[in-house]
């Protein structure tokens, strides 16, 4: 079977998706991974084929030009998803329709509109029978109903897309037709137009989803989902030496995530106040900084070490606990190794993933406005000290390799796909 891949230009992203790629190669499709020019480089060295589509995205740039698109990057009440999180009073038509017109205007135009046509284009030549697309790479949908294939989602985060749809038409399908207003479907509809395709809701949640949360870390929707134990991937990495040996003393892992630094502003809580807040416990802390961010640190407290960059597999796997921004990646990994974590939860999803994890007993979360070195201190010595923590976090980690692997999975979305082709 021919099956695309397709993701807009963030590799955390893309990464998501790879080890599901991974698998339908093995298995003797014929795996093809569409991305804008960016992107090609990071899909080469997971050992894909890329084909670079259209021109690339703007959303950072833009988001930095105007203040009102970067507030909304780092709202913890995301539009629409954070309503989700809100009382149901205040989940209103309009909210979620104002929010609507947001997403689309500052983040989802923004990034697929310059590979739509691209995208398509390569799919009529190449006659993919499968596209698999990130989840808000709507542009692989687009490309998918061009050429009749099947298509399928694969989430990197919570499925706060497929929830706030579900919320939103139902609260729009209580008002009279003439005051109703979809920003999405009109957006997407109007692009679906210039391809040749009417719009169909499968275009904004696929015909099925590949879901990588366990059971007790999802939200629910009546969305098909096909679970999928995560794997992870971070890029290419070299494991160093003094990761071969276990730690002396617990390792406490500090990892505040690079687009926290380079696109939104920093995190709640500094790496140097971290580390200030963990330097007279009896541990040994790492964390990773990028050399740009270094020198800025100054001198580091004598139990700690800064390291410019450190395979998250393999560094997870050695420590007692971990602190870190709430990162897709970041939060799956360690809870892959069953070990304790504290996150630090800003933007998106990450608060509600981290209230969920400290839901299973396997971490704590702490709010934006509630961190300093005080509170990180007296978590983390609870972390280490309290047995309830890697009892919790071993459950998840069970719960995880519970879950079927890329390999099982490849073979079902391949089911899947022929169902829908039939």
């Amino acid at each position: 079977m021919r099956i695309l891949f397709a993701s807009y230009a963030e590799r955390t992203h893309f990464y998501s998706m790879v080890p599901l790629a991974w698998a339908l190669a093995a298995a003797g499709h014929d795996v093809r991974v569409a991305g804008q020019a960016s992107l090609k480089d990071a899909i080469s060295g997971a050992g894909l084929t890329a084909v670079p589509v259209g021109g690339e995205n703007n959303l950072w740039r833009v988001l930095r030009l105007y203040p009102q698109a970067e507030e909304m990057a780092r709202s913890q009440v995301f539009p629409p998803f954070g309503l989700l999180d809100l009382p149901e009073e205040e989940r209103t038509y309009a909210a979620f329709r104002s929010g609507y017109e947001q997403v689309v205007r500052w983040w989802w135009r923004l990034t697929n509109d310059p590979m739509v046509d691209g995208l398509v284009a390569f799919a009529r030549a190449w006659r993919p029978q499968l596209v698999i697309w990130e989840a808000a790479t709507f542009a692989g949908a687009l490309a998918a109903a061009a050429v009749g294939a099947a298509h399928a989602r694969v989430t990197c985060s919570l499925d706060l897309y497929g929830a706030a749809r579900e919320q939103f038409l139902r609260l729009s399908g209580l008002r009279p037709p003439a005051e109703r207003s979809d920003p999405l479907a009109e957006w997407l509809g109007a692009r679906a137009a210039k391809v040749g395709v009417p719009f169909g809701e499968e275009m904004v949640t696929g015909h099925f989803t590949v879901e990588q949360l366990p059971a007790s870390m999802r939200v629910r929707t009546d969305l098909r989902y096909v679970p999928m134990r995560y794997t992870p991937y971070n890029g290419v990495a070299v494991v160093p030496r003094w990761l071969w040996e276990p730690p002396a003393r617990p390792r406490v892992c500090v990892t505040l995530g690079t687009m926290n630094a380079e696109r939104l502003g920093g995190s709640p809580i500094s790496v140097r106040e971290a580390l200030d807040a963990l330097a007279d416990l009896e541990v040994e802390v790492v964390a990773t900084v990028p050399d740009a961010e270094r020198d800025r640190l100054g001198a580091v407290p004598a139990n700690a070490t800064v390291v410019p960059r450190a395979p998250l597999y393999a560094l997870a796997g050695s420590a007692a606990a971990v602190v870190h921004h709430g990162g897709w990646g970041t939060m799956n990994t360690t809870a892959l190794h069953g070990v304790p974590q504290l996150t630090l939860a800003q933007q998106f999803d990450a608060p509600v993933r981290g209230r969920l994890l400290a839901a299973q007993g396997a971490g704590l979360c702490l709010p934006p406005e509630r961190a300093d070195a005080a509170a990180v201190r007296e978590r983390v010595t609870r972390l280490l000290g309290e047995a309830s923590f890697r009892e919790g976090a071993a459950g998840l980690r069970d719960e995880m390799l519970s879950m079927p692997t890329p390999r099982a999975v490849a073979a079902e979305v391949v089911r899947l796909a022929a169902e829908h082709l039939a």
